[in-house]
């Protein structure tokens, strides 16, 4: 069976809320729209204190090419333009939205109705989805119509949909393959046209024999979609490891993912993609997992963007007593946060609630050296050495072993009989090095 073959390790899936449908999230009373919640430049805010809105409506234009649109995810009127704190605590700018009602914008085309020929040419197709405001809401939200445009001199071959949903808990990508199969495969032929590309191949792991069985027969009247099962390993959802495990081939340090000739997106970005192209709607909302031991309705639900972390979890049977911390994406990759006020965003793709039996990290011990962490890492590093660096400052250990390289899976972390905060050292010890590489790369510009 396919998989990656560095590193990786398998975690305890508890996938609670696998088979559980799709449900909508209650409207809130106020929606909190950051203006960075995508890889890049945050968006330049359009509307001011007053102005009235629909579902739909573009309220923050895209501010460079690394950027994206945002519209309102709520109709009503816009309270005030303002700081607002994200779930790191930061106070970044947003836009405040009073809900009045749910009404949406006309050019919307709310209908069950699955249009299946799309009409534009690529470079249409790519302007659309610019317009639309789409990221990939796997987690990354690197915007999607750069992914779509690769270098000069780089020619995709293939397009890989990640469908593998690797990280314990979530589920929502596997609720959407079972909810909106057709069209997602729709939304999968308009990538492959934008990138001019011929075979397409979706990766899902095997603990969703469901969505395999679904999709495969799907794909049967679809040309040059085929469905590729994976073998469950973690990070399998990394781009560098899809590629790997799907195309066999590897993305050199330091290259693009497309330098391999395969242009990897999200299952539920191929959905959105279908959406804006298809029916003019733009990313205002997106199904989230929300899961944990303690919450009584643990479910996919379907939220708008803006939403307060503390009312969809709410809608999940609130917090319980014994509640310890509280994850924003998978327990692997996601962050813990603080702040159950800040809203989500459109890359929340999920809100563990960890209990403090879950949550608890027990007392790190000295490394003992036994290479567990270089054995789990998917990137071929040292995480035990770049930790060390890290922790000694000493950079350009750091930066001559690749830090840069780390793509904070945390298998380190989670493989390390220690139980030493590996993954915490480099983390911090990455964004060093990439500030020291890039005011080194200002200076050799000067």
């Amino acid at each position: 069976m396919k998989t990656f073959k560095i590193g990786g390790v398998h975690p305890q899936e508890n996938k609670l809320t696998a088979g559980s449908p799709i449900v909508a999230a209650p409207l809130p009373q106020q929606a909190v729209v950051m203006l960075s919640q995508h890889i890049g430049a945050p968006a330049q805010c359009v509307v001011e204190k007053g102005t009235p809105v629909k579902v739909g409506t573009l309220i923050a234009q895209a501010n460079g090419f690394v950027s994206a649109n945002i519209h309102s995810p709520v109709s009503g009127v816009v309270a005030k333009v303002d700081m607002a704190a994200d779930s790191s605590g930061y106070m970044k700018p947003a836009i405040y939205i009073n809900v009045e009602g749910d009404e949406w914008e006309d050019s919307i085309d709310r209908s069950n109705t699955l249009i299946k020929e799309c009409n534009l040419d690529a470079q249409a197709i790519i302007n659309k989805i610019d317009e639309m405001g789409i990221v990939g809401i796997g987690g990354a939200t690197f915007p999607t119509k750069v992914k779509l445009m690769p270098p000069p001199g780089m020619k995709p071959e293939v397009l890989i949909i990640n469908a593998a949903e690797c990280e314990p808990y979530l589920t929502n990508d596997h609720a959407l393959m079972l909810a909106h199969t057709d069209e997602i495969m729709v939304g999968i032929e308009i990538l492959m046209k934008a990138i001019s590309v011929n075979k397409a191949y979706i990766g899902i792991e095997v603990n969703k024999p469901d969505a395999i069985a679904l999709l495969t027969d799907k794909a049967r009247s679809h040309n040059g979609i085929k469905v590729v099962p994976l073998k469950c390993k973690y990070p399998q959802g990394g781009e560098k490891q899809l590629i790997d495990a799907i195309i066999n081939r590897q993305v050199a340090s330091g290259a693009l993912p497309v330098s391999t000739g395969a242009v990897v997106q999200n299952v539920a970005t191929a959905y959105a993609v279908y959406e804006a192209v298809q029916k003019n709607k733009p990313l205002i909302e997106r199904v989230v997992t929300i899961t944990g031991t303690s919450l009584k309705n643990p479910g996919n639900y379907l939220a708008r963007i803006g939403m307060p972390i503390e009312q969809l979890i709410e809608a999940a049977g609130g917090l319980s007593e014994n509640a310890e911390k509280i994850i924003l994406g998978g327990p692997m990759m996601g962050k813990a946060t603080a702040n159950i006020q800040a809203p989500t965003g459109k890359g929340t793709s999920g809100i563990v609630v960890m209990t403090q039996e879950d949550a608890h990290r027990q007392e790190p011990s000295p490394c003992i050296r036994c290479a567990k962490c270089v054995e789990a890492c998917p990137m071929g590093l040292e995480p035990y050495l770049l930790s060390k660096a890290t922790a000694m400052g000493n950079y350009e250990v750091a930066e001559s072993h690749y830090i840069y390289d780390c793509i904070e899976c945390g298998c380190c972390s989670f493989s390390c009989p220690a139980h030493r905060p590996l993954l915490d050292y480099i983390r911090m010890g990455k964004g060093k090095v990439m500030g020291i590489i890039r005011a080194r790369n200002a200076n050799d510009k000067k």
